[in-house]
């Protein structure tokens, strides 16, 4: 069999199977998601050695420490995927709720509902975690699921995708409603997207060349988010440890993630008592800073930064920082160049954080909170399919309800048109 003839098949299978996904009831689809965890419970050890393999061969190719780090899992970040499951079974199932309702003067009855969108494919990039957090929200959702990953992780979305078709399929999940794409080359990426017949809709998770290769190819709609190029701006007002505090986690938590932040904007008035307090804590974590000159004037081992410093989702622990004279120069900063992902203000007025909120074009806005937490889980979504930064027909953290579209359910009487 053809590669080519091997997508079309998976198509084919995907396309039967959300079809008798659709039909099935909460409690059905919770019993499967529940089958799901318990396998990966089971299998733990052989999932964490296939994983192993992938960091070994991650290491000889030379992978980043950001790119490892992503691509890694650990006994807790098992726990924390088998605890999002489980987290996912608790929530309300989107699919069958009445969205509105009305009645026309004919007497017609016309409902909106919620209903899946279909057969959704996943192409991602190191993030093992994806593979199951897309498809449990998936067949919560009542959506077949097509899995593409990226070569690095191959052993350890293989096994992760094996434990959940073994566990789902205990408790009645459709023949085909999780598959994933063997084939590491990335000619299979592209088949995929050729795939219009039998996708309804394409999400990569991955790198921008990855995202944009999808996207100028993709014959499917496509729900994107190119990078993550996320501001912290401390305004005059701020609290300076309230600062000090958000700008260290928005950064040196876990700085190869999509939510951490990349520049810092500081309002020129506090400046000077703030970059030098901020610089002491980078350097305790070995954070490389690229600033203007104003920045540079304050702090004197901060590099020059080039105009391409203000574009960039560096994933590292590098950091852009500029001082602006005021807050629309905050604004038009982050509105120029940043990803329309998460933003934040730190700040001690209330007219600042609400002009903030209202001017900044991004999925998430923040007041006196980090960037990290611009994730599923942490928006009480149970997990995430992604963070879209397109504004049609989801943003921002994508959850059960965004992987839902709609129907007009019309009850009628006897009713014609005249």
């Amino acid at each position: 069999m053809t590669l080519h003839e091997e997508i079309v098949s998976m198509g084919r299978h995907a396309s039967t199977a959300s079809r008798k996904l659709a039909t099935l009831s909460a409690r059905r689809k919770n019993a499967i998601l529940q089958a799901m965890a318990d396998e990966l419970e089971d299998r733990r050890d052989r999932i964490l050695e296939a994983n192993r393999r992938d960091m070994e061969a991650g290491r000889a190719a030379g992978l980043s420490g950001a790119m490892l780090d992503r691509l890694e899992l650990t006994g807790s970040r098992m726990e924390s995927m088998i605890r999002g499951i489980r987290n996912v079974t608790a929530l309300k199932d989107p699919v069958g709720i009445k969205i509105s309702r009305w009645i026309r003067p004919n007497g017609l009855e016309i409902v909106k509902v919620r209903v899946p969108i279909g057969v959704i494919a996943i192409v991602y990039e190191s993030r093992p975690n994806v593979t199951v957090d897309a498809a449990v929200l998936c067949i919560k959702a009542g959506n077949a699921v097509i899995l593409r990953g990226g070569s690095e992780a191959i052993h350890s979305n293989l096994a992760l995708a094996d434990a959940l078709q073994a566990g789902g399929t205990r408790e009645g999940l459709p023949e085909y409603a999780v598959q994933i794409v063997r084939n590491t080359d990335r000619e299979a990426v592209r088949e995929l997207c050729r795939l219009n017949e039998y996708l309804d809709l394409i999400i990569p998770r991955g790198g921008e060349g990855l995202i944009r290769f999808i996207t100028e190819t993709s014959r499917v709609p496509v729900i994107k988010h190119y990078k993550g190029v996320c501001h912290v701006y401390v305004d005059e007002s701020a609290d300076l440890e309230m600062a000090i505090r958000i700008c260290e986690n928005a950064k040196c938590q876990r700085p190869g993630v999509c939510n951490a932040m990349e520049t810092l904007l500081v309002h020129e008035r506090i400046a000077e008592r703030f970059l030098p307090r901020m610089a002491q804590v980078f350097r305790r974590h070995d954070v490389e800073l690229r600033g203007d000159e104003k920045s540079r004037a304050i702090v004197r081992d901060i590099q020059a930064a080039c105009e391409d410093d203000w574009y960039a989702e560096y994933l590292d622990l590098i950091l852009a920082v500029r001082v602006v004279p005021d807050l629309e120069s905050a604004v038009e900063h982050i509105n120029h160049y940043g990803s329309h992902h998460s933003d934040a203000i730190v700040t001690g007025s209330e007219k600042a954080a609400r002009r903030f909120t209202n001017e900044v074009d991004s999925a998430t806005v923040y007041i006196n909170a980090s960037t990290r937490f611009t994730d599923g889980g942490e928006f009480g979504m149970g997990a995430e399919i992604g963070i879209s930064t397109d504004k049609l027909h989801a943003r921002g953290p994508m959850g059960l309800e965004e992987l839902t579209t709609y129907k007009y359910v019309i009850y009628g009487n006897g009713q014609i048109r005249e």
